[in-house]
């Protein structure tokens, strides 16, 4: 096994505070834990440099994205093609150690480096990512452009068979990446900001109010959908139950939406604490998606910091998380589950629970081994 590794991110990964990035800083912070001497290549996406980053890898460089319409014109998808850097390749042939590349977005030195070992972690099917974003988008140009990248994201996946190992999120997605041929795919789920379960139990006694939370980037298509789901099918039919709805930049459509329920109160960007505090106190957390694709880092949040997890099937496809959770696909299930789950003590057994299963099958450090086991 090689000491050194060179790890090409999509973006800045410190601060860890949105899903690709919680992913590849805490693996960086794993590895570094484990002796591997990192030297970390990331592009500046409306993201500064940090120097937190120093404390775990040996050398961090920078590099420009080139966004803009020349990189949208051709075959290549845009969030490859604007990555595609003459600079990155040239550190990158400085030396024979393997690579890791975060992400299709980074995979366009696949393409160049014959020879060397080098793997890819897959943090999505991003064509399917990209068509259900479009799905969602009301905007014409936008969804426009969705479609189009999606279209482009699913001819250029094949470049991964040039790759040595595809470390897949779930086990759905590893399923994917092997039927198109590509030979060597690994399970290796997302690193996380979660050291412990850290989850409150309570009693029939508790006398302390009940809510039950849903958390979202409030500015993301899908995440407003689901606030519309939600106004639509679930908050007025449950006037006895307290909702918290809470996140960052919330659109206009879901401050009016929500706005018209009296048993719903919005927080709008709270800080680290303040979230985690929410996510700790909330009776039950409520976590839907109509994308089954990648990990949802949130879930993984809710399961170590917070109490009942109720979620839709695709929320915890590919999965072992659905064990941890209540499941409900219809509004009538979900109402009931409601209705049964704000009322329900969360006890030691259930914490205990989360604790086997995450410590087991969800720990960065073993995460991390799991790479090391392909360099």
């Amino acid at each position: 096994m090689s000491n050194k590794l060179h790890i090409v991110s999509f973006n800045v990964p410190y601060p860890a505070d949105y899903g690709g990035v919680i992913d590849v800083y805490n693996r960086l912070v794993a590895l570094h834990r484990l002796g591997v001497d990192i030297h970390l290549h990331t592009f500046t996406y409306g993201r500064s440099e940090s120097k937190e980053l120093e404390q775990c890898c040996t050398t961090v460089t920078y590099y420009r994205r080139h966004t803009g319409l020349a990189s949208a014109m051709g075959p290549k998808p845009y969030i490859v093609k604007s990555r595609q850097n003459n600079e990155l390749l040239h550190n990158l042939q400085a030396d024979k150690a393997p690579i890791l590349l975060e992400g299709l977005h980074c995979c366009s030195v696949l393409e160049q480096l014959e020879g060397r070992r080098i793997l890819v972690r897959a943090h999505n099917v991003e064509h399917e990512y990209y068509a259900r974003l479009a799905a969602a988008e009301r905007n014409f140009f936008r969804r426009l452009y969705l479609r189009s990248e999606a279209r482009r994201l699913l001819r250029y996946e094949p470049v991964l068979l040039k790759s040595n190992a595809v470390l897949a999120v779930t086990q759905s997605d590893a399923e994917h990446f092997k039927a198109i041929g590509c030979h060597n795919v690994l399970l290796m789920p997302s690193s996380h900001n979660d050291d412990e379960v850290i989850s409150l139990p309570n009693s029939d006694n508790d006398v302390s109010p009940r809510y039950v939370l849903y958390h979202a980037d409030l500015s993301v298509p899908e995440n407003i959908e689901t606030v519309d789901f939600l106004c639509n099918n679930i908050f007025g039919r449950c006037p006895d139950i307290h909702f918290v709805v809470a996140g960052r930049n919330p659109s206009k459509r879901v401050t009016d939406s929500l706005a018209s329920h009296r048993n719903v109160s919005l927080v709008t960007n709270p800080d680290d604490d303040s979230m985690r505090r929410l996510i700790q106190d909330a009776q039950v957390l409520m976590l839907f998606t109509n994308f089954p694709t990648g990990l949802k880092l949130k879930l993984l949040n809710s399961l170590y910091a917070g109490r009942h997890c109720l979620v839709n099937s695709a929320m915890v496809a590919g999965t072992e998380l659905g064990r941890l959770c209540t499941v409900a696909d219809t509004v009538e299930q979900q109402l009931q589950s409601l209705k049964t789950l704000i009322r329900q003590p969360f006890t030691k057994d259930n914490v205990d629970q989360r604790r086997t299963l995450l410590g087991s099958l969800y720990s960065n450090e073993a995460n991390a081994r799991i790479l090391l086991s392909q360099i």
